[in-house]
Parts: structure tokens; C-alpha cells; sequence
């Protein structure tokens, strides 16, 4: 599909404004929309929408098709009267810039039974639509509602370590474990009404304001998840005991002796050809419910992927192996027809690999934070772009651009001259001239992280991988954003012919 040249910002919702810690779906997400239109953006791009597991990362759900209960927004259930302020008093203090996972989820879940329990008191107005979402919903909700209550039930444990009976959903046991916790199952089903509910508003709102939300498709799910708990079949994953059979990573390159063992189960493609890829149908028609262009993570895995024994303690002894991606995306069309798609090309990419993505239209992306230097991926640089991709400063598993330029200068490795070079820019602000070599791409697309916009150091970094701990946290406050920032952004929108609605007045 053809993408209208357009430019647009990088934000999760967990980094909006807000006081209980965390971004919600909320007045803070509708200010941000404003934010958006008057700065002449008509795309915003979020990161999987799924409810997180350890680690906090969008990219490790324990689903594909639920929300993030996380993000249902208090300040609307106190307008619904499904809580009241006593509800709060004993909320811990937040801070404002960054996210404690650890004092959020036990605070937000004890909010978010309470407002469950007034909607089993005194909520009836809301059945009707609660019933109609829950059987609207139900080929994805029944098993996740249930997958959640068992887990909790088991504090937390992954589902192979439950008793035997609900672990491999024997005979029986789904409906005495649905019998046994009926009514937590009530509640996993109620969040997940009032994420859609309010996720449903604000995509409306942006898409009545003109613009589009860019959500992400990471390519493969986790072991810990409702979806390879129910579909044991379709994954890399002995169906008796329950052991990995084979896992997703990258082999040993330039940056790791040792490869990269990410753990994910990988896909039964042969199981998933006989009946026409009809999970992945289900997964890509629910997703176009919740975001209007799709952007799928780790792209390449769909011609080749790497394929690590189960029990590797490293990603050493693996095998290349085809992926069906021409029959999967052939299907896909026909099936749910033109759909606009982004495709993750980064890193090591064959011609195999761009053959795909051409064959199907979708733009690949390029970060310019990899183009810099003696040793940068030119095909990066402004200059080599093509219409048909998306442009990025930097993105959520980089440094911020202007952390990434400080470190680079204190570390002396050329790059910072070298992009002052190329920029013809010599000023203190060098990670604008980066934004401003974006907009002025030929590129159909740019993309801008909101730490860019803002110019934040390394301390705004969202993600750092292969770091445990303290990822996805940053959150900005409205006191950050410059005054001139929207009429800035709809200038450049505006000189470099990047369509937008409105001009600030």
C-alpha cells in the first residue's frame, strides 16, 4: 500500500503525563492528540499494547490479542462511579518521570478489583455491553481470561509449572478451572472491556483529529502467554511435557561471539499452511481494530528465521530455515485485502529478505542514528533513501539521538565529526539538524521518538537490551515540551510538503 508522505511521532501510551504513575488512556492521552494535530502530525506510532510480563517489555505479552490493563485510566472509572476518591487515599506517591512498575501494578490492580467489585454491586448498565464484548471477543478472551486467573491463582508461575490437568488443558479441567475461578476469570474479562472500551475512544478521536496510530506486531509471542497455552500445536513446543523443542534468536555477528538466544517458540509453519493461516488472520484482524498501520518487528523472520535447540544454553548451534512468507502475506490479502504494513528490515538483511518486502509494497525503515560515521550503513543516509520507507532519528532500543551524539563525543570515535560533516552543522544542537535531515528525506514517512523532539540525554533512554531491569520507564512532563515546539514541527511539516491539516495559529 502506498503511504502518503507524512511525519509523525513515537510515543507509548506508559509515557504520557499523568498522576498515578504511569500513562493512561485518560485526558493526558487526548491532550497528546491535540498536541499531535497542532504540530501538524498525522501519525502516532506505540509499541505493542498487550499486557507485559517480567521485565515490563511491550515486546513480552501474555497475549497477542489482549490490552494492558495498566493503562485503563482511573480518572474515567471516577467519572463512571465504578470508584470513588476514598478509593485513592491510599495510593503510594508517584514520580512524575519515571515508571515503578513495582508500587504501580499492586496499586493499580487493587484500583482496578475495587472498580470490579462496584460494577458487581451496582453496575448493571454496564452488563449488556460487557456480554457483547465478551462473546464479540470470545475465540481469544475466554482463553486469556482463563490463562490470567490460573497464573494468578499460581502466583505468578509460568502455566508449566501449574498442576498437570489445567497446565496441558486436559480433559475436563478447562471447565472445573473455569468453575473454580469463575469469578476472577469475570474480572480478567472486565479489564480487558474497559481497555478496548477506552482504547476504542482514543483511536477514534485520533483518527477523527486525521491521524493514524502505528501499532507493533513483534513476530514472535512468549512461551509465558495464553496464546502457546491454548495452541500448543501451532508452536515449537513438546505438547506432554511442555519443554521448548526449538527457540528464536540470531546467530554469533560482529556484536555477540555467542549469538543472541531470545527464548521465544517458534512457529509449527506446516500446521499453520494446512488451515490457511488462519491464526495469523485472526491476529492481524484484531490488531487493524485497535491501530490503523501495522509494524511488524523482526520482519526477516518471515522469509528465514534462526532456529536454536530448546535446551542451547547459547545461540551457538542453530540452523537457517525457510519461512512461508509469500504464502502467509498472499493469504493475508486475499483474505483481509491492501493492508498498510511497515516492515522491521535492521540488521543483517538478505536479498531474500527485500525481495519480500517489495513483492508486497511495504516500506522498509531506516534510523539515522546507523548512518554516521566511516563505518555507518550508508544506505541509511538521507541521500540513499527511497520514497517507499520510513525514517527514524533513533528508536526505542537506541540512545536517545542526543545521548547517542554526547557518548560518541566523549568516546572520540569520529562519529560526531563526521555527522557534523555531512549535516553542515556545527551548532550545539545537533540532534535538531538530525530531526530536520529527516523531515527533509525523501522518505514517504518520518518517524521522530518524542525523547528527539524534546532533545533529552541518555537519562530519557527507553529500552537498553540485554540490560534486566530499569527499561521502559521514561515518562515526560508537559513542563519539558518548548512552547514553540508545535509551531517548529508544523513548519517543517509544512516546508517539507509532509501532509498535515492544521496550522498553529
Amino acid at each position: 500500500m502506498e503511504f502518503r508522505r507524512s511525519a509523525g511521532v513515537l510515543l507509548h501510551p506508559t509515557s504520557l503525563p499523568g498522576k498515578f504513575g504511569i500513562g493512561e488512556l485518560g485526558s493526558e492521552i487526548y491532550n497528546f492528540i491535540d498536541f499531535l494535530k497542532h504540530s501538524g502530525q498525522t501519525l502516532w506510532q506505540v509499541f505493542p499494547l498487550g499486557p507485559t510480563g517480567y521485565g515490563d517489555s511491550p515486546y513480552q505479552c501474555f497475549s497477542a490479542f489482549a490490552g494492558n490493563p495498566l493503562l485503563i485510566s482511573i480518572e474515567s472509572l471516577l467519572k463512571e462511579k465504578l470508584l470513588t476518591e476514598d478509593d485513592l487515599t491510599e495510593l503510594p506517591g508517584f514520580d512524575p518521570n519515571i515508571i515503578d512498575y513495582g508500587s504501580i501494578i499492586p496499586a493499580k490492580t487493587k484500583l482496578l478489583k475495587k472498580a470490579f467489585a462496584n460494577y458487581k454491586s451496582n453496575g448493571s448498565g454496564l452488563k449488556d455491553k460487557i456480554e457483547l464484548f465478551n462473546n464479540n471477543n470470545k475465540e481469544w478472551l475466554d482463553d486469556f481470561a482463563l490463562f490470567m486467573a490460573c497464573k494468578n491463582y499460581h502466583n505468578g508461575v509460568q502455566w508449566s509449572q501449574w498442576e498437570k490437568e489445567i497446565a496441558f488443558r486436559e480433559e475436563g479441567a478447562v471447565k472445573k478451572w473455569n468453575e473454580k475461578l469463575a469469578d476472577e476469570i469475570e474480572y480478567q474479562k472486565f479489564a480487558q472491556y474497559k481497555f478496548y472500551e477506552q482504547w476504542t475512544e482514543v483511536k477514534k478521536y485520533a483518527n477523527e483529529n486525521d491521524i493514524k496510530i502505528i501499532g507493533d506486531l513483534p513476530i514472535f509471542i512468549a512461551y509465558d502467554s495464553s496464546d502457546l497455552w491454548a495452541n500448543k500445536g501451532l508452536f515449537s513446543v513438546n505438547q506432554e511435557t511442555g519443554k521448548l523443542e526449538t527457540v528464536a534468536g540470531v546467530p554469533p555477528d560482529y556484536f555477540s561471539a555467542t549469538g543472541q538466544l531470545w527464548g521465544n517458540p517458534l512457529y509449527k509453519w506446516e500446521v499453520m499452511k494446512a488451515d490457511n493461516f488462519e491464526w495469523w488472520k485472526k491476529r492481524f484482524s484484531q490488531m487493524y481494530e485497535l491501530i490503523d498501520i501495522v509494524r511488524i518487528d523482526h520482519f526477516r523472520g518471515f522469509e528465514a528465521y534462526f532456529e536454536i535447540p530448546g535446551d542451547a544454553q547459547t545461540a551457538i548451534k542453530g540452523k537457517w530455515l525457510k519461512a512461508p512468507g509469500i504464502e502467509l502475506f498472499t493469504e493475508i490479502k486475499k483474505s483481509l485485502g491492501d493492508l498498510p504494513i511497515i516492515a522491521e528490515d535492521l540488521g543483517v538483511i538478505t536479498k531474500e529478505v527485500e525481495e519480500l518486502r517489495d513483492m508486497f509494497n511495504f516500506p522498509g525503515m531506516k534510523i539515522l542514528q546507523f548512518a554516521f560515521g566511516e563505518e555507518g550503513d550508508k544506505g541509511f543516509l538521507p541521500h540513499n533513501h527511497s520514497k517507499n520507507c520510513v525514517v527514524y532519528s533513533g528508536s526505542h532500543d537506541n540512545d536517545t539521538t542526543r545521548g547517542f551524539f554526547e557518548n560518541e563525543k566523549n568516546v572520540g570515535s569520529g562519529i560526531y565529526e563526521w555527522a557534523q560533516k555531512y549535516l553542515n552543522y556545527y551548532g550545539e544542537d545537533m540532534c535538531g539538524a538530525v530531526v530536520n535531515a529527516a523531515y527533509a528525506s525523501v522518505a514517504d514517512t518520518v518517524v521522530i521518538p518524542m525523547q528527539d523532539l524534546l532533545n533529552l540525554g541518555t537519562e530519557a533512554r527507553m529500552n537498553f537490551p540485554g540490560k534486566l531491569g530499569g527499561n521502559w520507564t521514561w515518562r515526560f512532563t508537559w513542563e519539558q515540551i518548548p512552547t514553540q515546539l508545535p509551531s517548529k514541527l508544523n513548519e517543517m511539516a509544512n516546508i517539507y510538503e509532509r501532509d498535515h491539516k492544521e496550522k498553529t495559529k
